[in-house]
């Protein structure tokens, strides 16, 4: 379940009933059925803002990285995953998430095809259904961050099918277990927006899945520029924009807690930035568009997990951590591991994701100026509360992904035929050629 909120004209909820900077204050259940207009319209427009990202935000950052013979293959498989995942969201994603708790794991099925939902979701005061919408544009991009590890090579068949299933048995149990009351949330995990729940998930995916499919024909002998660097840095700004929908959104309310998570956002991804053109100035002797683009996403995968409860001054040594450590990461598996993870996917969005959500567990002190920790918790059992949630994560997405990515390979093979990859996949993803199983 997402943390309770403040409501902008109503009464108040506080987020941490212990929070230094929040006073203890309970929802009147004479008005618990009224959504408040101010809070629904910015969930709708965070809603927006974080489609956005997806289409065309990721589409752009990805497309402009391959080679310009597979650049409307991303754009195509963005698309298609993107309208998948939303049909299946409403189908059963969402009672799988959020239906209620039954033991833990999985939501209840009462809300399959978002039946019996509330006139107001509990703890918030908008509509349930805006909140199913805010979720499912989650439920969007998680999947279509993986596609950065599979580009330029995976069959756009198995590439749908595999999102599918992968959103109902690793990302939809897992936003439960965080987000949902599940057994996470009960050891006291802490998940602004996302660090666990998507970019963990979508991280480690990635990262086996790319080791599954096996490295592109000729790499990493062959140079694979980016056809695009431009568009790449259109595609990040646009993701950088819609990120305050993302964290900002998260807050559930249009109040100050909504401001300060964008604030946090903005700073550490500025920050990222700054600091990955310093790695690349002494590293390659220059700057360059992708690099900077890289750092400012190393900044907002990284900040996300603790965007509500941080402070500034926090976000900024985020941001750097981010850069350093997300830098160091692409390396390492390209070079070190030699895993042709191909826009770094688990480096960037993986790392940084695990990253803040191991920092969070220092700096939500109130000492750090962060909100401060919850009842009962301290730095030693929030940090282990923290590792144990990313572990659990990565765990159970790196076994279920593998599962779920060899099954489907025995109907709808991996990898295209060689000829194809040497075509590019602009070809072989457009028409029946697709879908063929030769």
């Amino acid at each position: 379940m997402k943390y309770p909120v403040k409501s902008s004209g109503l009464a108040l909820a506080a987020i941490w009933a212990t929070s230094p900077l929040q006073a203890q204050q309970t929802i009147d259940p004479a008005i618990a059925d009224v959504a408040n207009s101010g809070d629904t319209a910015w969930i709708l427009t965070a809603s927006a803002l974080v489609l956005l990202m997806t289409l065309p935000g990721l589409a752009l950052f990805y497309g402009g990285l391959v080679r310009a013979k597979n650049f409307l293959s991303v754009l195509i498989q963005c698309l298609a995953v993107a309208g998948v995942c939303s049909v299946l969201w409403i189908v059963v994603g969402y009672t799988l998430a959020f239906g209620g708790v039954t033991n833990g794991f999985l939501g209840s099925g009462m809300n399959w095809m978002l039946a019996n939902l509330g006139n107001v979701r509990q703890d918030t005061f908008i509509p349930e259904s805006t909140f199913v919408l805010f979720q499912m544009t989650f439920a969007v991009i998680t999947p279509a961050l993986m596609i950065g590890a599979w580009v330029e090579r995976a069959r756009f068949g198995w590439v749908v099918a595999f999102c599918a299933l992968w959103l109902l048995v690793v990302y939809a149990p897992v936003t439960h277990w965080v987000w949902g009351g599940g057994w996470l949330s009960g050891l006291g995990v802490l998940d602004f927006a996302g660090g666990i729940v998507v970019h963990t998930t979508a991280g480690v995916s990635a990262l086996v899945v790319a080791i599954m499919m096996g490295k592109r024909m000729g790499w990493p002998k062959t140079m694979m520029l980016p056809h695009s660097p431009a568009l790449t840095v259109a595609g990040a700004a646009m993701l950088w924009v819609g990120w305050f929908g993302f964290n900002g959104g998260s807050a559930l309310t249009a109040t100050d807690d909504a401001s300060a998570a964008i604030i946090n956002t903005h700073i550490a991804a500025s920050m990222a930035a700054l600091v990955w053109i310093l790695i690349e100035k002494f590293k390659v002797g220059k700057p360059t568009a992708v690099g900077v683009a890289t750092g400012a996403i190393a900044g907002l995968a990284t900040i996300t997990p603790a965007a509500g409860f941080v402070g500034p001054g926090a976000s900024i040594i985020i941001g750097a951590a981010a850069a350093i450590v997300c830098f160091f990461a692409v390396g390492l598996v390209k070079n070190g591991f030699k895993i042709d993870d191909s826009l770094d996917v688990f480096a960037v969005h993986g790392v940084g994701g695990m990253l803040g959500s191991l920092m969070l567990a220092l700096f939500i002190s109130g000492g750090f100026g962060g909100t401060g920790y919850p009842e009962g918790m301290a730095f030693g059992s929030q940090f282990v509360a923290q590792l144990i949630g990313v572990g659990a994560v990565a765990i159970w997405s790196a076994v279920a992904t593998a599962i779920i990515g060899f099954g489907i390979s025995f109907i709808l093979p991996m990898r295209v035929s060689e000829d194809d990859e040497r075509d590019g996949l602009d070809i072989s993803n457009h028409g029946e050629r697709a879908w063929d199983l030769d």
